[in-house]
């Protein structure tokens, strides 16, 4: 017969109160944080607020304390929801995936899609709600020229693009990915008839296109063809009236900015507890300043900010692999003109929406229990976003003790 020490269980309760962390015994009855500012995601701000979760959900956000709750004292803290990125690519074995999601929550990354190199296989760990790691959406195997890339169905034809989405229909991915980009002339660039046919395939099975494109020219034929979002904007120039019209002219298109490295030295101090030591200095070692690089920045950076003045929907999303991109991602879009509250919403209610996710992406009632508790406030200080105190994902503390690997 299992045998339950009361008195046990009663003191680890009450150490947690003590501490102000909600233990993941805690989570499980009703827990109400009090005192933070709290960003809802939505572009409201809610001073010296009670949040209340009972198991995995938000139930209540303001008002009194329910009778009987766990109460966690936030006062000067400030809590935001889970950051989402919409545009990574995720390690290809299910080790090292799971490594992944789970490094994503440390750092309060909620979730993460994959953008097309995914294999198939991977894809029944998709929308997971597992303890201490970030849900995992994809694109399956996007779709490109012949690059040499077998992680991607390489078409050279329409049917073959037709297929390639059929295909990954058939194993029921979240959206299409394709790349329209000649690599600085190294490879065929997919050609308009076969990106159209890929966007025509995709909206018969009622899924999305997305694209990787370089050069403004492809991106206007992109839009009239019915392309659903970017996976990165235009980067060979800065875009013109004409360019510009057309991201007004389509309401639900959707931008992933996803902003090159800036080529400044950075104060990159904050992942130094995290990381390794060699780690952190492989990292230090490429921290310089690159004119070059700059220069390419620049061109993004001001079509970001064009883009975001008209009103375009934008969402954040980092490419590669960094579990900590999104906070470096953050700042990049606070750099070139966004507002904090604006990088916050892209990375937080817009993300949710672009994945489809309804039950997070904002802190209200009925939502999951996806909190990110900051040490201070990043509407004063998008940086702060990395000040982490804790991360509650679905009502459970994650542990942060040390970096998942």
């Amino acid at each position: 017969m299992l045998r339950i020490n009361i008195a046990a269980l009663a003191a680890t309760v009450a150490l947690g109160v003590l501490t102000g962390i909600a233990s993941q015994a805690s989570a499980q009855g009703v827990t109400a944080y009090e005192g933070a500012r709290v960003i809802v995601g939505d572009g409201r701000v809610i001073d010296n607020a009670t949040v209340v979760v009972s198991g995995t959900k938000i139930t209540q956000v303001g008002g009194a304390v329910p009778a009987g709750a766990t109460r966690v004292n936030l006062a000067g803290k400030t809590v935001m929801p889970l950051i989402i990125d919409t545009h990574v690519h995720l390690s290809t074995t299910r080790d090292k995936l799971v490594t992944d999601l789970r490094q994503r929550a440390y750092f309060g990354i909620g979730a993460a899609m994959s953008m097309g190199t995914d294999k198939y296989e991977l894809l029944d760990m998709r929308n997971k709600d597992t303890p201490g790691m970030a849900r995992f959406f994809s694109a399956g195997m996007g779709i490109a020229r012949d690059e040499g890339r077998p992680a991607v169905h390489q078409i050279n034809s329409e049917a073959e693009a037709r297929k390639a989405v059929q295909t990954n229909v058939a194993n029921k991915v979240d959206i299409i990915k394709v790349w329209v980009d000649d690599r600085d002339g190294k490879f065929d660039k997919v050609l308009p008839s076969q990106y159209e046919a890929v966007i025509d395939e995709a909206h018969k099975a009622g899924l999305r296109v997305t694209a990787h494109i370089y050069a403004e020219s492809d991106a206007k034929r992109l839009i009239k063809a019915g392309l659903d979002a970017f996976a990165h904007s235009v980067r060979d120039k800065d875009i013109d009236d004409e360019m510009l019209a057309l991201y007004k002219s389509k309401p639900n298109l959707v931008v992933n900015p996803n902003l090159p490295d800036r080529g400044m030295k950075q104060d990159i101090s904050w992942l130094k507890a995290s990381l390794s030591a060699a780690d952190y200095a492989k990292m230090e070692e490429g921290n310089t300043d690159r004119p070059r690089q700059q220069a390419a920045h620049g061109i993004q950076a001001r079509n970001l900010a064009k883009i975001n003045a008209a009103g375009v929907k934008i969402v954040l999303g980092t490419d590669g692999n960094r579990a900590w991109g999104p906070h470096e991602e953050a700042a990049d879009m606070v750099a070139a003109g966004m507002t904090p509250h604006q990088v916050i919403i892209s990375a937080t209610k817009s993300a949710a929406e672009f994945l489809k996710m309804t039950d997070t992406g904002t802190i209200e009632v009925g939502k999951n229990a996806d909190l990110l508790i900051l040490d201070a406030d990043p509407l004063a200080d998008i940086t702060n976003t990395r000040r982490i105190s804790q991360v509650i994902m679905r009502g459970a503390a994650v542990d942060r003790s040390r970096l998942p690997n």
